[in-house]
């Protein structure tokens, strides 16, 4: 590692530690909720063309189970305006409106947020699109209209040149973030929650892809200056301005040909930074508090990033293996949409052993592929597990080795009193090992910030990642990566409580040290960075459901 690569990692173990919260102290923000400030929800780009996606109803099929084996080639929607539609419909739109009395209502979408607060923007870049747009662009995706706001013209030369490399018939989405929109609430921790929301996009688009019969795969090979200028957040600045993230390709399952290492052209920078770009974006907020160190620690990536492009090292088989459930002939539509955050659980609903079994496996890339195809390198993270009401499991706390590659690490960095046993009757291929028994409840609300949501749910998760290998291995631009895969896991969890009828929530407020002193940890090896938990909700009766876009019929539009 050269010496600047080496002082961008200090950066980031500095900002890592600094926002960790603490049972004396939480990390920095402003103590207070600044609502006269409050950042509007939505980005829109005025003076722009817009052109409005379609709306449609659920469909019975394809079932939220057959997403999990391969798609066949006689599946594959077509490139259409109908499929752009479903596509966002289905990833980044609104899935309902929340109102509390006469004036006070807020949206909710298909994508979770930390704090509701939506700081990821979507993006697609497309050549024609049949009924929807006969010139190549670069399109901005506005969730309150279900409408794209076209950004920047591509000729067909251009658009041909930039997806020479990758398979016919495909499109990319892309992914930026306003770090704002978090730091307003959360101050200094922020930067981690924007990436949680980053990867829970990432596993959105992934399953809203599968439903039209698409394969999705993200990109590597592209680095920041070049993903910027392909978005247009080169032409931003400021505290509201997009930080660009990543760019996924998403193509029919009828083309074999992503299985290999996918890239856009190298040389695309420059033909794009030309380009007119349309439209101004909107003022979120009238005033800003700085945040100096989210500026930082990105700036630290984002320099890294342009020394070092990261390499994918995970290598994926053509043979999905198969989850080995039975299909509950669930709309995947139906649960994509209905999917919802818990603020409250009922301490009393309990789970099944082989449900619980079955959500796992559903979060372990050897057993069950989709989604974790779409993401290019080996597996980060595992899961510790404080299980309350699993029936026929004792209550206690367990741990979920998610790859192999895993096992003999937190077996050294986990307290040397763990039992480390096999569940009774626990799937072979599945590597849960119950560490202690006992009543978790405590030890889970504890961590989690004090919140009874920890306790009260049938079980509760903490993120584990691979912290000082991955950043060895691929540099600090890894950073962020790592919060994407607990987004991505958390993602499978969300859509999984669903299926499996009950609720989950993401848990971003936890004590990161005290985590890691239960468990035993005492450097760096292993770091926790999401929690996350499932149970019974308790549904506030007080607020009424209406339709994602009741706004726009209540305005003729």
């Amino acid at each position: 590692m050269t010496a600047r690569l080496a002082d961008f990692a200090g950066l980031v173990r500095v900002y890592h530690d600094r926002t960790k919260h603490h049972f004396n102290r939480y990390a920095r923000s402003l103590g207070f909720m600044d609502w006269a400030n409050q950042p509007d929800p939505f980005r829109q780009f005025e003076g722009c063309e817009r052109l409005a996606l379609d709306h449609f109803e659920v469909r019975s099929v394809p079932t939220y189970d057959g997403l999990f084996h391969e798609p066949s080639s006689d599946s594959a929607a077509p490139l259409d305006r109908a499929s752009v539609s479903r596509l966002f419909q289905h990833c980044l739109a609104l899935s309902a409106w929340k109102q509390a009395g006469a004036s006070n209502s807020w949206s909710l979408r298909i994508n979770p947020s930390s704090g509701a607060l939506h700081p990821t923007e979507g993006y697609l870049i497309c050549g024609a699109v049949p009924g929807l747009t006969a010139t190549p662009g670069v399109f901005h995706y506005s969730p309150f209209r279900h409408a794209l706001e076209r950004r920047c013209d591509l000729s067909a030369a251009d658009w041909q040149s930039l997806t020479a490399q990758l398979p016919a018939g495909c499109v990319l989405v892309g992914l930026t973030s306003i770090y704002w929109r978090e730091a307003w609430k959360y101050g200094e921790r922020a930067f981690r929650y924007c990436n949680h929301d980053v990867g829970h996009a990432i596993a959105a688009i992934s399953f809203a892809a599968r439903t039209l019969g698409w394969n999705s795969k993200l990109l590597t090979q592209i680095g920041d200056r070049d993903l910027n200028r392909l978005l247009g957040t080169h032409l931003q600045d400021g505290p509201e301005a997009e930080h660009a993230d990543c760019v996924l390709v998403l193509w029919p399952a009828t083309d074999p040909t992503g299985d290999g290492d996918l890239s856009l052209t190298s040389d695309m920078s420059e033909s794009l930074v030309a380009r007119r770009w349309f439209g101004q974006p909107n003022v979120l907020s009238n005033e800003h508090h700085d945040w100096p160190i989210i500026d930082e620690v990105a700036a630290a990536i984002r320099n890294a990033d342009d020394i070092e492009l990261l390499r994918p090292n995970a290598e994926w088989s053509c043979c999905l293996v198969q989850a080995g459930d039975n299909d509950r002939g669930l709309s995947a539509e139906q649960i994509i949409r209905q999917r919802r955050s818990a603020v409250d659980m009922d301490e009393e609903t309990t789970m099944s052993r082989e449900d619980f079994y079955r959500i796992l496996r559903r979060t372990v890339p050897s057993l069950a592929p989709f989604p974790f195809k779409t993401w290019p390198w080996a597996a980060r993270v595992s899961l510790a597990l404080f299980v309350h009401r699993v029936r026929g499991l004792e209550s206690g706390l367990y741990v979920l080795v998610r790859s192999d590659a895993h096992a003999a690490s937190l077996r050294q960095s986990f307290r040397q009193d763990f039992e480390w046993q096999r569940p009774h009757d626990c799937p072979d291929d599945l590597n849960l090992f119950l560490l202690k028994a006992a009543d978790a409840q405590s030890a889970a609300r504890t961590i989690s910030c004090q919140q009874d949501i920890a306790s009260d749910g049938v079980f509760a998760v903490g993120m584990l990642a691979e912290f000082d290998a991955a950043l060895a291995q691929h540099g600090p631009s890894f950073y962020p990566r790592l919060f994407w895969e607990t987004g991505l896991i958390g993602q499978v969890l969300y859509l999984e409580a669903e299926a499996a009828g009950v609720r989950g929530t993401g848990i971003g407020c936890f004590f990161d040290d005290a985590m890691h002193q239960m468990l035993g940890i005492d450097n760096h090896a292993w770091q926790s960075l999401y929690h996350f938990t499932i149970g019974g909700p308790v549904l506030d009766v007080r607020l009424q459901t209406l339709s994602p876009y009741s706004h726009l019929e209540a305005a003729g539009e």
